[in-house]
């Protein structure tokens, strides 16, 4: 964490979370991103980019979550795999509530659950680069992901 003279609006936080890829990842929802923790997917999983994650949304530190809820919180998500690197900005919401147990999903809309980390994403799992969605197809890959937030 960075924090200056004034902590309230120069502060960064950073969450880590690994996953692998799955031979379903097809990264075609135009509207949402997701990470799992389950360990299979469906072919109907078109939003789903990365599996047995070690994280869920619960699992993100309180500091993490309460600064996502902050007025003007800018969310970043930087995505890697084989050396290919992707990176989502987005907003946090003071109606984010991070509580569900599995999973973590980004959103273009300004629609919110207990799964949402991020609202206003720049791009969804069928804008991500399609050399990045091919190599999450083997479940050999690994996908680390560093959720950023800065406010």
């Amino acid at each position: 964490m960075t924090v200056s003279s004034d902590p309230v609006s120069d502060m960064r936080l950073v969450e880590r979370i690994h996953a692998q890829g799955h031979p379903n990842v097809s990264g075609t929802h135009k509207m949402t991103f997701e990470i799992t923790r389950d360990s299979q997917l469906s072919k109907r999983g078109d939003c789903v980019i990365g599996v047995s994650a070690n994280k869920g949304a619960s699992d993100l530190s309180l500091s993490f979550k309460d600064a996502c809820r902050r007025e003007g919180a800018k969310i970043i998500v930087r995505l890697e795999a084989e050396g290919i690197v992707e990176t989502i900005h987005g907003l946090g919401d003071r109606n984010l509530t991070f509580s569900h147990p599995t999973e973590v999903v980004g959103r273009k809309s300004s629609y919110t659950s207990e799964r949402t980390i991020m609202v206003g994403a720049d791009k969804a799992a069928s804008d991500l680069d399609r050399a990045l969605i091919v190599a999450l197809t083997s479940p050999r890959t690994e996908l680390n992901i560093q959720l950023i937030v800065e406010i």
